[in-house]
């Protein structure tokens, strides 16, 4: 038959994901460059409450995370976001900018992790010397990830659980040491921890604005969830063990989250914390002196890293999918003969992230991050309530529905100017997602070509 003869050529992915190696795949891929880099950023705009934005953009997500689910559940194919939004609404250009907006997120995340990098933490093993080429070394950090991406990067599952457990070592390294610093009063002689701080905000602003403009930044540290739907296609029973794991994931790094905004905001006042790209190293010093600051350093780069480097191989493999699918020029998706490696869609995506990390600081890349997939997230969660006319015979979850609606509204409201987002951030969206929508609009004049298959994006 016509279908077994399909189905014998392309049998679809291997199904070798259990729930507790999607657990650590979760974690993993919410856990890295926001808690170990920005969480200074957040506290200079919100002040000595640097737990409220964290909470905040807890509970948002975790609204967002409903609706990835049903969908998810529905759609057990990889393929995230795009696929979701053109089964929803069936309209190419908006899947196309969808797609466009996921693979600009990945390349300005990169980007903040790349000053990150030449940061606070590079100094801690190399000196204050290194901070005058901060500028060379990010652009230098780019270069080699650029290398690695084109060499060929083999992603397994038993290494992400090793960088995954890396991740978390620096994490419980604060968590511990801030802990028993704060319950035994041993501590930095220079250190005067003030509970107090934790309940108060910029006195600059408003409580209110000075919660949403940091809630904006802060969202960053979910961002990651999204990710994981598109291992859907190999995990075994997605329906059953994507809501356990997603959920579980997410109030694990949530929860290790808070414990580092309450600690780091009580041992550090927020206007030190604010000058400094590397917040938690501040932390490690200020609790235990002791401790070799190059050590801490060293795992904070490694998990800095290693965000980048994921974020940097789905941008160039989104570029790829789409020049395969001709909605952006053919070029883009050319491949090395001899590496197997997409190396103009690397170059594309590499070049964008340099003139970026020249030209915006760390915070601005971290929101404009955030911008760009809330207002993913916003669409995401309309095209659940759309999609419910479309039934499907085998059981999956099913939010309530005032879940999604109160999940667009929110993100909708994080993406607006109401949230206190400097007119900057939509300015270099709108430039992304500008170049966007010039390859599309070229692609359309030579190819006369609209139509595309969403599932394919990224492969």
């Amino acid at each position: 038959m016509p279908g077994e003869d399909g189905a014998a050529r392309n049998p679809g992915l291997k199904k070798v994901m259990g729930p507790k190696l999607l657990l650590f795949f979760v974690i993993g891929d919410i856990l890295g460059t926001t808690i170990y880099a920005l969480t200074g950023e957040v506290a200079g705009k919100v002040g000595g409450a640097l737990w409220v934005p964290f909470l905040v953009a807890f509970v948002v997500a975790f609204l967002t995370a409903f609706s990835y689910l049903e969908l998810v559940g529905k759609y057990p194919k990889a393929g995230g976001a795009p696929l979701y939004v053109h089964k929803a609404f069936g309209v190419h250009i908006l899947t196309f900018l969808i797609a466009f907006a996921v693979m600009s997120s990945g390349i300005t995340s990169a980007s903040s992790a790349a000053q990150a990098f030449s940061g606070d933490y590079l100094e801690g093993i190399f000196g204050e010397g290194v901070a005058g080429w901060s500028w060379l070394v990010a652009i230098g950090f780019l270069l080699v990830l650029a290398a690695i991406n084109f060499r060929g990067v083999g992603e397994s599952l038993r290494m992400n659980v090793v960088l995954t457990c890396v991740e978390l070592t620096g994490l419980a390294i604060v968590i511990v040491i801030g802990g028993y610093a704060l319950l035994t009063g041993e501590h930095s002689a220079d250190v005067d921890p003030d509970p107090g701080r934790l309940l108060e905000f910029n006195p600059s602003t408003s409580p209110v604005l000075a919660v949403t403009s940091a809630t904006a930044l802060a969202f960053f540290a979910m961002v990651g969830f999204e990710d994981s739907v598109n291992m859907a296609e190999e995990t075994r029973n997605p329906a059953r063990a994507f809501p356990r794991a997603l959920l579980l994931g997410m109030a694990i790094t949530a929860t290790i989250y808070l414990a580092i905004a309450l600690i780091t905001s009580t041992l550090v006042p927020s206007d030190t914390l604010a000058t400094s790209d590397g917040p938690l190293l501040l932390v490690v010093e200020a609790a235990a002196p002791w401790f070799p600051p190059l050590l801490f350093s060293l795992i904070a780069l490694f998990a800095v890293t290693n965000t980048a480097l994921i974020n940097m191989m789905m941008a160039s493999r989104l570029v790829y999918g789409m020049a395969q699918e001709e909605i952006i020029p053919k070029p883009f998706g050319l491949v090395h003969r001899t590496r197997r490696t997409p190396w103009t869609a690397i170059l594309f995506t590499s070049l964008v992230a340099v003139v970026l990390v020249s030209s915006l600081e760390i915070a601005d890349l971290g929101s404009t991050t955030t911008l760009l997939l809330l207002v993913v997230f916003t669409v995401v969660n309309v095209a659940v309530l759309v999609l419910r006319r479309d039934k499907v015979e085998h059981e999956h979850f099913r939010a309530p529905t005032w879940v999604p609606v109160l999940g667009a509204l929110s993100c909708a409201f994080f993406a607006s100017p109401l949230s206190g987002r400097p007119a900057t951030e939509y300015l270099v969206g709108g430039v992304l997602l500008g170049i966007g929508l010039v390859f599309w609009v070229v692609n359309f004049l030579v190819g006369r070509r609209l139509a595309f298959d969403p599932s394919k994006l990224g492969k």
